[in-house]
């Protein structure tokens, strides 16, 4: 990988781990979050105590990649985590446009698909574990 591909890895790897993250420490600073999720999986029939397991995605995944420890697998479960809040909360919104011709789900669309590039891609050699 070339300097300049190391680079823009880094730099997909500290932006999409530090953005996903930031959703993380809001659920903390916030718990009763957790609850709309609770509820979410209760509408599956799944147990809510499924809901703890969005730290794996929106804390510990991105700090995984943001140091490049176990890039992939960091980015998997933020793959894992953006699929099921789609599933769980957006499938009504999945083909919808915004007024302003937008995908409606763009964000989460961005991090699905910058995670799922960050996991093809590897850590690059900015990271404690280089691929």
């Amino acid at each position: 990988m070339t300097y300049y591909q190391s680079l823009a890895t880094l730099i997909l790897r500290l932006g999409l781990g530090i953005l996903v993250m930031l959703h993380g420490i809001s659920k903390i600073l916030h718990p009763g979050s957790l609850d709309f999720i609770a509820g979410k999986l209760g509408n599956f029939g799944l147990p809510g105590e499924l809901a703890y397991l969005v730290y794996v995605g929106e804390i510990l995944g991105p700090l995984m990649i943001i140091f490049g420890y176990f890039n992939r697998l960091g980015a998997i479960f933020i793959v894992i985590n953006m699929v099921t809040a789609i599933l769980l909360v957006h499938t009504a919104e999945l083909f919808k446009l915004t007024s302003n011709g937008g995908w409606a789900l763009e964000l989460q669309g961005l991090y699905l698909l910058g995670a799922v590039a960050v996991a093809l891609l590897g850590t690059g050699k900015y990271a404690l574990r280089p691929d």
